[in-house]
């Protein structure tokens, strides 16, 4: 198969960013809405040629330009094994949420600012350059803050909580890039990166963002904007490859705690959008916990749970907005027997909230069990812990199942069935969870290979320092001074 090798990456980036620019001119939701599908699934197109191009080794004829080499005079945004995956499966949320929204959510739904935050989201998934990605994880965080002012909600709790983000990744990189790329000795200059981490992250106790954000922004902006782990991958980017053991330990410990007690919550929140948020920040937090493990299958467990992650919750939160379109925000403390109404979300809620806890024939089977046994190997106690965190997850999920479909039937003239564009977004989201967990080979040997890369990284900076350290020594004290045995003959 030949692909041509176009700049697929900066015509993704572009494409939306153009989009973003031309739908905000449109005044009638329903044009506005039409021509955002368009965008965003042309966006969707060329990053999976990206990805395709990536994987078959740019066989197609390679052209002798590049937007970046023309604007910039190097390549910023390139994909690696790492980031391969991750950027055609956000542009898939990104087109199949601005499918799936219903006529009556348009209006309310802003397709110019997901499009610029898709275009965002694509830049810093497919970046490198640490200040650049720097830069990007701060721009990232201003389209929610105008999504609250257009609703006219309160914003206080975010723009503390992202201020803090800012300046502390802002401060931490300055701090970590003045004193040289390499493995940080004492530890206390990347702490301001581990904290802007832990509150990207929504770790405890910064977590009360996160049900603020889901509490005020529409559904579907709230769940592109958490869903990707931008957090998580700040973490691989910037702390994994440079900071020291602890600092990873202590992310690790911290993260286990919000994993238990965000599951915890889960299972006695009263409306659908706090259990949400709770489910995202426990999920978030079992994927840093497998970052800092500092293992080869934790690693590697933690890389298939974000990918697992993204499209579970993602399909998750889909199903929670579809049913939110026809009834309103739902409350979890009564029953409302919708299952003989929509059957078809009843299946796909189950199915993308099982997928969330690792059932058995789903993407996140496979990627939970690979870090329970890695979380084993290093602790019984954080095995536990993990486990724990697990089950709680599920019963949350089964709880709010049983909530929202099952219980008496309340009559109604109007039809809840799913509509052509709905069927189409869950039956893409189901093929790529159940065709995951049936065939989970492909996807681990690629976030293998990820994770060898990650510790290769690491291992070449530990190496750097140890050489610097000794070139440090030798510059004080003098090349050091060998001991030559001379033959016999000579002595004589």
């Amino acid at each position: 198969m030949t692909i041509p090798s176009l700049p697929w990456i900066e015509l993704a980036i572009l494409t939306t960013l153009a989009g973003s620019i031309i739908v905000s001119r449109l005044r009638q939701p329903m044009r506005a809405a039409r021509w955002g599908m368009i965008f965003s699934g042309i966006a969707f197109l060329c990053a999976f040629l990206a990805w395709l191009n990536f994987y078959l080794g740019g066989s197609g004829e390679r052209l002798a330009w590049s937007l970046q080499e023309s604007l910039l005079g190097r390549r910023v945004f390139e994909l690696d094994e790492l980031s391969a995956p991750l950027v055609p499966t956000i542009a898939l949320l990104h087109f199949l949420t601005a499918i799936a929204t219903a006529r009556s959510r348009m209006r309310y739904f802003s397709f110019s600012w997901s499009l610029a935050s898709e275009s965002i989201r694509l830049a810093m998934f497919s970046s490198k350059a640490s200040w650049i990605l720097v830069a990007l994880l701060v721009i990232c965080t201003i389209p929610p803050y105008f999504e609250l002012v257009n609703r006219r909600k309160p914003t206080r709790v975010y723009v503390v909580h992202m201020l803090l983000f800012s300046v502390l990744l802002i401060v931490g990189w300055a701090i970590v890039g003045g004193e040289g790329k390499s493995v940080t000795t004492h530890g206390w200059e990347i702490i301001p990166l581990m904290l802007a981490i832990l509150v990207r992250c929504g770790t405890v106790p910064a977590h009360c963002w996160v049900t603020d954000w889901f509490e005020h922004a529409s559904f579907g902006n709230a769940m592109l904007f958490v869903a990707p782990l931008a957090g998580v991958y700040a973490a691989v980017r910037l702390v994994l490859p440079i900071a020291p053991e602890w600092v990873l330990h202590g992310i690790g410990l911290a993260s286990l705690l919000t994993a238990v007690y965000a599951s915890a919550m889960a299972t006695i929140q009263r409306e659908t959008r706090r259990l949400f948020a709770y489910l995202f920040l426990s999920n978030a937090s079992l994927v840093l916990v497998g970052l800092e493990l500092l293992t080869e299958l934790s690693l590697t467990a933690s890389l298939c749970l974000w990918f697992s992650v993204i499209l579970s919750l993602g399909g998750f939160g889909l199903t929670l907005r579809a049913l939110e379109s026809r009834c309103g925000r739902l409350s979890l403390s009564e029953f409302h027997g919708l299952y003989q109404r929509t059957p078809t979300l009843a299946v796909f809620f189950l199915l993308t909230g099982l997928a969330t806890v690792g059932f058995p024939g789903t993407l996140g089977f496979i990627s939970t069990e690979l870090l329970v046994d890695s979380a084993i190997e290093v602790s019984p106690w954080i095995g536990v812990a993990v486990v724990a965190a697990g089950a709680l997850n599920g019963i949350a999920v089964v709880r709010a199942y049983f909530s929202l479909f099952t219980g008496a039937q309340n009559p109604t003239s109007i039809s809840l069935k799913i509509v052509l564009r709905e069927q189409f977004a869950v039956l893409v989201f189901s093929a790529l969870i159940l065709g995951g967990g049936l065939m989970p080979q492909p996807g681990v040997m690629t976030r293998f290979r990820a994770a060898m890369g990650i510790f290769g990284e690491r291992k070449a900076l530990i190496e750097h320092r140890s050489g610097a350290r000794e070139s440090a020594v030798e510059g004080r004290h003098g090349p050091s001074r060998e001991v030559v045995e001379r033959p016999d003959s000579d002595r004589n």
